[in-house]
């Protein structure tokens, strides 16, 4: 037995004592105490508990079944994290910092305030940060070995493709829906004399809040944010992070009970009232106003947009040439209007990949068919912006089931998903196998994904 299997041995055998330890009392009765040991590395139920807690906070439900699957979340990562220490993998401390951040701004914001968050988890900020940090230490080192192994499978080659295709079964492939291939030439309305116009009514009302009218109820009668509207304006504390920089800015920059000149951010014109400051952290009210545009901004738009449909179908000019010419939009008209998905940079959309106006000015059309002129959003902001435009249906591809000529790229992602699944689900298993542990009978009842725990699990007579 070499000296680091005598360390394991004799750190799993102090553990094996402190689960059949006398325990402490955990809240809402629970007994807090070791629950399972994987090689060097004990798993409490305060531990399991909490983050059940943290997955409470954030929305989402619990139940006994989510303990199992937690429980055995945590002991597989148990299991990456012991072999990332044994091959001296380092912490990305970048990932960690950022994560660290978003998760505390997070759960302050969803639980209103720092003393919220104490009370809730019962321990003090700056311990629940250091428990954080190394718990995301942990993860970092757990992802990096889980990359590891995942990238250990072999590199798939048009062979292995066209093999995967053969050997699964038409059912299982992956159905690539409807795609379409799009071009468009978008005219803008008059921002800045909608910029003027909303600016000045939030002046008015500024004006009004100043002579003694209350922020809160001419919040819920003007006010375009309908979230915070109802509720005269107030949006809860948050962390400043979770908002625009210049809404944030704005706002730790006020004392409270003060109103602020006119903000702009992505969503529109804002005036800002804050209630309460707690570090970074803030309660303000708002009363947010967009540019509305008028009829004749619209008229005007169609007319020309339907000039210009009517020259492109009679072959006056091309839709590339007008594009860049005409459209006044930046992310399209310089490669001819064609349009290309925000988030993948495909040129391709899916038919839930499409503003819905989008999708209702070109569903009945066909390839090289125009829409109608029509008013949709940008992609600015949380909301978008007013824009009208026309739309080119370039190309569809029909719904089919995928196909190595047409979806090589997709077949060869999942086959090689597939491939790292196993790679890893065949290093947990070997884990599991030669790895001390033990897991407590209260577990005896769950359905794990990986039959080798149900092995390790400790009965009355152990």
């Amino acid at each position: 037995m070499d000296r680091l299997t005598k360390i394991l041995a004799l750190a799993a055998a102090v553990a094996a004592m402190q689960m059949t330890a006398s325990a402490q009392t955990y809240p809402d009765g629970i007994i807090d105490k070791t629950v399972a040991v994987v090689g060097n590395e004990m798993i409490s139920i305060s531990q399991l508990e909490e983050e059940v807690q943290i997955m409470r906070a954030q929305g989402m439900a619990s139940d006994r079944n989510i303990r199992c699957e937690l429980l055995e979340q945590m002991m597989v990562s148990k299991l990456f994290l012991m072999q990332a220490r044994l091959d001296s993998l380092t912490v990305n401390n970048d990932m960690v910092e950022s994560e660290l951040r978003n998760r505390v701004d997070n759960i302050r914001t969803q639980l209103g305030g720092d003393e919220n968050v104490e009370q809730y988890f019962n321990k003090p900020l700056y311990k629940l940060r250091q428990e954080w940090r190394q718990a995301l230490e942990d993860q970092s080192l757990t992802q990096q070995m889980q990359m590891n192994v995942a990238s250990s499978a072999p590199e798939m080659t048009p062979y292995d493709v066209q093999k995967y295709i053969e050997a699964t079964d038409s059912l299982d492939l992956p159905i690539v829906p409807i795609k379409y291939q799009l071009s468009q030439i978008c005219i803008y309305p008059d921002r800045e004399a909608a910029n003027l116009a909303v600016k000045d009514r939030l002046l008015a009302i500024r004006e009004r809040i100043m002579n003694g009218e209350k922020f809160s109820i001419l919040a819920r009668i003007y006010s375009q944010d309908p979230g915070s509207a109802r509720r005269g304006g107030e949006l809860g504390m948050a962390s400043k992070s979770v908002f625009w920089p210049a809404f944030s800015d704005a706002a730790m920059a006020l004392k409270p009970g003060i109103v602020s000149q006119i903000v702009e951010t992505p969503d529109g014109f804002h005036i800002i009232e804050v209630i309460e400051k707690k570090g970074d952290m803030f309660n303000a009210r708002h009363i947010l106003l967009k540019p509305e545009y008028t009829e004749e901004d619209r008229t005007t738009a169609f007319a020309t947009l339907d000039s210009l449909k009517t020259e492109l179908q009679n072959g006056a000019v091309s839709f590339d040439l007008a594009a860049r010419f005409y459209s006044q939009d930046p992310a399209t008209r310089t490669n001819g209007g064609q349009m290309a998905d925000p988030n993948t940079g495909s040129s391709y959309f899916e038919i839930d990949q499409l503003k819905p106006e989008d999708y209702n000015a070109i569903k009945d059309l066909k390839e090289g068919e125009i829409s109608e002129p029509f008013e949709s959003r940008d992609n600015e902001g949380r909301s978008g912006n007013t824009v009208y435009k026309i739309i080119r249906v370039d190309r569809i591809l029909p719904a089919h089931t995928a196909s190595f000529s047409e979806d090589y790229d997709l077949l060869m992602r999942q086959a090689k998903n597939e491939r790292e699944m196993e790679a890893i689900d065949e290093f947990i298993s070997r884990k599991i196998g030669e790895t001390y542990i033990v897991i407590d009978p209260i577990f005896q009842d769950c359905s794990f994904e990986h039959e080798g725990w149900a092995e390790k699990i400790r009965t009355d007579g152990e």
